[in-house]
């Protein structure tokens, strides 16, 4: 049904009709001061038109009645009304089922111009025209039924006016509008022709401004008629346009046209609004991926957990390093395993860390140390540097692999790689540490290693706190929650005011 039927402002199109839509429509037209409703009741009624070959009679009804008149040219209308946005072209006009055709006979947009009317001339007519729309194309028709008279109603000086109808138009405020007033007339007729308002002539009612004018009038003309166009044109239509008759005089005929404003486009609300929400969201999908890490440890600080942890864990992160021998050992390596990572970790932000060497007791079995303590771990912190390629890691191949196989096969638990210096080439890595690189990434160490105090609120720093676990204090302990203000991000210069769920 809804491919069928179609509204286009005030219109209510059938493409194609059927039986089925007879009934009782109601049409409402609102405006800010008045709401409009009209009832329309359709009956449809089935007609016969000519089949291909056109060798058979219409059935005409009696809707569209036309006479022509005896010894004189006259123009048959075809009554085809659509929208704007639909065109018609390609009109043809048939007699009893045979197209017209012959030098008595002139099409003219709707019109056929039947030039000295004869008897022979009655009977049943049809137009037949394709309508055109976006991209469909459909054949549409009408019939009219056509009598002969002597009796010439004109007399030589009563014009006819087929545009206007006492029709209103609507239109935007502030656009340019330009309407037509087609008047028949006879040719031999002296008849004024010109737009009024407010029964003063629209040159004269606008002389100051000019911003409505009546353009120049056109014409064409047959053996016994003219057929005059005189248009006017707003230049800039106002809200003092609306509401007010602009009547076409041609003679002693007249019809005018009424401006209403335009009925809401919900539409255009619509697709206006969608792009506004659109736009805020990719703005906000900007904003938190440029500043994420800042948005998601300023959350952290700003609003911290608060109860006991659930999970069983005792450390927050396993700190994983190349073991190398003492002579070979590197100074860089120990000072920020042993001494930087602790101090910022642990001192400034109150994590726990668990360092081989350094939380173990001696006499453990090594493997057993490494597996209990693996599994008490959030975090995985990986440390590699140049000398990884050669054996470091290779070199302590049991702490490397059961830390990895808790941490990627067991567990799950997320890896922190770091890197003390740029590595371009992990081919001689480990494949599990390839397959760490490649998921989770790498971060780069930046800066010397000294004895100077590293600060939790370097860049470095903060990529590091935003892949270790939110930090939880117990609610019995307040005072704890003042031990570790120094890495909190709420007393930075430069803060973000937005909250996001952290990872």
């Amino acid at each position: 049904m809804q491919s069928r039927m179609h509204q286009e402002k005030t219109w209510i199109l059938f493409l194609p009709l059927t039986r089925e839509d007879s009934g009782i429509y109601r049409c409402v037209i609102k405006n800010i001061n008045s709401c409009h409703r009209i009832h329309v009741n359709l009956t449809v009624i089935k007609k016969y038109p000519c089949g291909v070959s056109r060798s058979s009679l219409l059935n005409l009804s009696n809707e569209y009645q036309q006479i022509l008149y005896l010894r004189k040219d006259y123009s048959l209308i075809c009554f085809l009304n659509f929208p704007e946005s639909y065109v018609l072209d390609s009109i043809k006009w048939f007699k009893d089922c045979k197209e017209i055709k012959g030098e008595r006979f002139i099409t003219w947009e709707t019109k056929l111009l039947v030039i000295n009317a004869s008897e022979e001339d009655r009977g049943n007519y049809a137009c037949e025209a394709r309508l055109n729309h976006t991209v469909r194309q459909i054949t549409i028709s009408n019939s009219i039924s056509v009598n002969t008279t002597e009796r010439y109603e004109y007399g030589g000086k009563v014009p006819k006016i087929t545009y206007p109808k006492n029709n209103s138009i609507q239109v935007r405020l502030g656009s340019t509008l330009i309407v037509d007033c087609n008047i028949t007339d006879s040719k031999e007729n002296t008849n004024p022709r010109s737009w009024k308002v407010n029964n003063t002539l629209v040159e004269d009612y606008y002389s100051e401004s000019k911003r409505v004018r009546e353009g120049v009038e056109k014409w064409i003309s047959s053996q016994q008629y003219k057929f005059y166009t005189v248009n006017i044109t707003f230049l800039e239509v106002k809200k003092e346009d609306y509401g007010h008759p602009f009547v076409c005089h041609a003679g002693v005929s007249a019809a005018y046209i009424i401006l209403e404003p335009p009925a809401p486009d919900f539409q255009a609300y619509f697709i206006g609004g969608f792009l506004a929400l659109a736009g805020v969201a990719v703005s906000v999908i900007l904003i938190y991926n440029i500043f994420k890490i800042d948005i998601v440890l300023w959350y952290r600080s700003a609003f911290p957990s608060a109860g006991t942890v659930q999970d069983r864990k005792v450390y927050d992160a396993y700190v994983l390093y190349p073991k190398l021998p003492r002579e070979s050992r590197s100074h860089d390596m120990d000072m920020l395993v042993l001494k930087i990572l602790p101090d910022v970790l642990e001192r400034q932000c109150g994590y726990k860390l668990f360092i081989l060497g350094r939380d173990d007791f001696p006499g453990q079995a090594v493997a057993n140390v490494i597996d209990e303590n693996i599994k008490l771990c959030r975090r995985l912190i990986m440390i590699v540097g140049p000398e990884s390629l050669g054996f470091g890691l290779l070199k302590n191949m049991s702490e490397e692999q059961i830390a990895l196989s808790n941490a990627l096969i067991q567990d799950g638990m997320k890896v922190i790689l770091i890197e003390l210096e740029k590595i371009e080439d992990y081919t001689d890595m480990p494949e599990s540490i390839k397959y760490i690189k490649q998921k989770h990434g790498t971060i780069q160490w930046s800066g010397n290693v000294t004895e100077e105090s590293q600060s939790a609120k370097t860049k470095f720093w903060k990529k590091v706190r935003y892949h270790m676990p939110p930090k939880t204090y117990p609610p019995s302990s307040p005072a704890q929650l003042l031990q570790h203000t120094s890495c909190d991000d709420t007393t930075d210069k430069q803060e973000v005011s937005m909250g996001f769920v952290t990872q």
